[in-house]
């Protein structure tokens, strides 16, 4: 089951469960779209060089019973700041 991490490993950004700019690799690692797109080179996930795709949305009620992660990741990446 996904952690659903509620924050890109870049900016810091938001990214609430429902996000439809949140970005997932096949490890989890977790950016915003804006990040993924514009900071990262080549749009591969900086940690393990694997492709980005959007990350689901979890429907509520499923939200409900397995909720999403609070825990923040933060690493520096290249263009990393904190989000505007």
């Amino acid at each position: 089951m996904l952690k659903l991490k509620p924050n890109c490993e870049c900016c810091d950004k938001d990214l609430p469960p429902e996000a439809a700019d949140a970005m997932i690799c096949t490890y989890e690692c977790t950016f915003c779209a804006d990040c993924v797109a514009n900071r990262l080179p080549g749009s591969r996930c900086p940690n393990c060089g694997g492709e980005f795709v959007r990350r689901p949305v979890r429907p509520a009620p499923m939200l409900a019973k397995h909720p999403a992660s609070t825990e923040r990741v933060r690493a520096p990446h290249p263009g990393g700041g904190k989000a505007a």
